[in-house]
């Protein structure tokens, strides 16, 4: 040793007495060391069952199959179905050594099944490390994920990353409560305004497997009706899952369960919880401490034991899409574990999908609907503006609001809160001609104008600003807003209403409740608070615009949104007035003016059945460069009677820096086309095989440009 280093020591000895306290301190709290995997080289190997059947989280769909390893010895007791295990993964054949290949970088995986031998000849790498022994795959969750890979052409591996939470070990060490005993089955409260409502409750409570679809009465009442069928099922000795689209809905159905069954029954799944708090609920299904779940959408994938229900509320909302690949839906997936368990099936909201209408119209699930004599007494009066009525209000024409419009809000905060629903966010965004309404476009991009804070008129592309416009359509000088946001809209009313405090709801601060007291409440669709005592009027203003997006949806997801915000006004009884300013004549307006969901579902589904769209076909698009999208079509091998409709060129995204980019959009600035491939009905499997194999094989040859070919997107224009 030098004499520096006797030094050191020296010094340390004659160091004071708390510094020596804080070193040892410091070092006992210092982490070790983590010490990487060992190579398992020489070591024996599990007397039964020495092969480890591995699910590597690859998400790449050539390598979307099983891989053996070994399992040493000393993993054997640990190693066992359903355990997270870290394995060695891309080493060759060359690289082996005392019969083990050896090798590779280390990444995670499921241990899926214990094998006596490989179907693999050569030699095989050990497992790494079991990551810990809670057993979190199941076989069921297992099968739901595999069938869910199947139908959306995508790999179990992603699947499973959407299905099984990260892992916390501090979650895991802590001991879940033991299961309460069943409850009693519940009264049926106010199933009973519902023609078939108290048989569907007595089915689940006796051990059946109804399958329904729910047109819920208007009001606050729908999330104690969810809590009297999940109390059924548990009281018939099964398990529920109920999935909701956004953190504040399940946050209301769960204070309906613990009002009616109390503390310790059901677990919240949402990420509002944190990972921690959320892995721990998640834990307490798996190990079956608690027989019922309530979340968002990752909770579909919940592991509830001896399902009895499942049950997805508002199934027409943008959140029961998942975003990351293979792109699956709450509804699809509720769908295929109410086939795979044998259980009860809920879907329920306020409107109606179009597939909550076919699944009605071909026999697998029967109606829960009230009497039209209880639907007119729950819903407000709905009176609309339309274009004519606008041409001869001179209010309408000097400012947003119609007459109607003004007396409804007059009068409605004479009694309490008003809701104003605008379709967007923010300031007043795009304009158009105030004359002829046609867009008004920047002169260097012919992207869109908008005006800012200031009042200065700029481009939403580029961002020039724009001080000499004029309309090249009909010459006109004038402006309007085509779209005014919520914060702008907020600022009129505030000029109106002086008095009148007013509220704005949205992306930036999203209310969950108001008092019952007069104020103004703007909100864009989704995000309305509820209202103490309902509100006492409500306003949807620019119909138009909603009705005019281009998407097959648009009348559907319109009418869900209006509808939506219409069911937290009161009761028309009770002075409940709603004013839509949108065209009468149209199809959706008329529904919501007779609160007909059901109907108007009913009536798109027969269109799109005679015009072969969705839900009555399966498509799927397939999105890229133009050469590239080409190869694989002309590689793909379709099933019989698919058909191709275009590519066609999709709209290039404009560069804007920290902007997220949408999973399967083209990179900001390219050019992409998209392609649709749809099929008649029984064939969504056999497409969905053909794609995955097509982009399978083009990934294991290293083609150049990627290529998305999602199976059933929410929006195909």
């Amino acid at each position: 040793m030098s004499s520096d280093n006797s030094r050191g020591d020296g010094g340390a000895e004659g160091a004071p007495p708390e510094q020596l306290a804080f070193i040892r301190e410091s070092v006992r709290k210092a982490r070790a060391p983590r010490a990487k995997p060992r190579t398992w080289r020489g070591a024996a190997l599990a007397g039964e069952l020495p092969v480890a059947r591995v699910l590597v989280d690859k998400g790449v769909l050539h390598l979307d199959r099983y891989f053996d390893y070994a399992v040493p010895a000393e993993l054997d007791a640990d190693a066992q179905p359903g355990v997270r295990v870290r394995v060695r993964f891309g080493a060759g054949r060359h690289r082996v050594r005392e019969g083990r290949r050896e090798g590779g970088g280390l990444i995670d995986g499921f241990l899926v099944e214990r094998l006596a031998e490989s179907d693999y000849s050569g030699p095989l790498a050990a497992l790494a490390q079991v990551v810990s022994p809670e057993r979190v795959l199941s076989e069921e969750l297992l099968g739901l994920a595999r069938a869910v890979a199947d139908r959306y052409a995508g790999s179990l591996a992603d699947v499973l990353q959407l299905a099984v939470p990260p892992r916390s070990a501090r979650a895991e060490q802590r001991p879940s409560p033991a299961p309460l005993p069943p409850p009693a089955p519940p009264e049926p409260g106010s199933w009973a305004c519902y023609e078939r409502g108290p048989a569907f409750l007595q089915a689940l409570a006796s051990g059946g497997a109804p399958r329904a679809v729910w047109n819920a009465l208007p009001g606050p009442g729908w999330s104690a009706e969810l809590a009297r069928a999940v109390a059924a099922t548990l009281a018939s000795g099964r398990g529920a899952l109920v999935v909701v689209p956004d953190g504040r809905t399940a946050a209301r159905v769960d204070a309906a369960l613990t009002a009616l069954l109390g503390e310790g029954r059901h677990a919240l799944l949402t990420a509002d919880a944190g990972p921690e708090k959320r892995y721990r609920e998640w834990l307490a299904a798996r190990r079956g401490s608690v027989r019922a779940v309530v979340g968002t959408r990752a909770a579909m994938f919940a592991p509830v034991q001896d399902l009895g229900l499942v049950a997805v509320w508002d199934d027409g909302d943008d959140s029961h899409s998942e975003p990351h690949a293979p792109q699956p839906h709450a509804r699809d997936v509720l769908l295929l574990r109410a086939a795979q368990d044998k259980c009860g099936f809920l879907l329920g909201g306020w409107s109606c999908t179009v597939e909550a209408a076919q699944l009605v119209e071909s026999g697998w699930a029967h109606p829960l609907v009230a009497v039209r004599e209880r639907v007119r007494a729950a819903a407000p009066l709905v009176r609309t503006v339309g274009d004519q009525d606008l041409a001869r209000d001179e209010a309408a024409r000097a400012a947003r609001l119609p007459t109607l419009a003004w007396q409804a809000v007059r009068d409605g905060l004479r009694h309490g809160p008003v809701l104003v629903q605008v379709p967007r966010r923010g300031y007043v965004p795009r304009m158009a001609c105030a004359r002829c309404r046609a867009p008004a476009r920047c002169r260097h991009c012919a992207g869109p104008l908008q005006a800012r804070d200031a009042g200065a008129l700029g481009c939403g592309w580029c961002g020039r600003e724009e001080d000499a416009w004029h309309c090249p359509e009909c010459g006109a000088f004038r402006l309007r807003a085509q779209v005014v946001g919520a914060r702008r809209t907020a600022e009129e009313l505030g000029r109106a209403f002086p008095a009148v405090p007013v509220r704005t709801s949205g992306r930036e601060q999203v209310l969950d409740t108001v008092p019952a007291a007069p104020a103004l409440v703007v909100s864009t669709p989704g995000a309305e608070p509820v209202a103490e005592g309902g509100y006492a009027a409500a306003l949807l203003l620019d119909g138009w615009a909603m009705l005019g997006r281009p998407d097959l949806r648009a009348g559907e997801d319109a009418l869900r949104r209006w509808i939506g915000a219409s069911a937290l006004v009161r009761p028309h009884g009770d002075g409940g007035t709603v004013v839509v300013v949108a065209d009468p004549t149209l199809r959706p307006v008329q529904a919501l003016v007779r609160w007909d969901p059901v109907g108007h579902a009913v009536r798109e589904l027969a269109e799109r059945a005679e015009l072969g769209f969705p839900p009555v076909s399966r498509m799927a698009a397939v999105s890229g460069p133009a050469e590239a999208v080409a190869e694989f079509l002309g590689a793909v091998e379709l099933p019989p009677q698919a058909e191709v409709l275009g590519p066609v060129p999709l709209p290039v995204t404009p560069v804007a820096a920290g902007r997220p980019r949408r999973a399967g959009a083209p990179p900001p600035g390219e050019q992409w086309v998209r392609a649709l491939v749809r099929v008649p009905p029984g064939r969504g499997a056999a497409l969905a095989a053909a794609l995955k194999a097509a982009q399978a094989a083009r990934m294991a040859r290293g083609s150049g440009a990627a290529v998305w070919g999602p199976v059933d997107p929410p929006d195909i224009g």
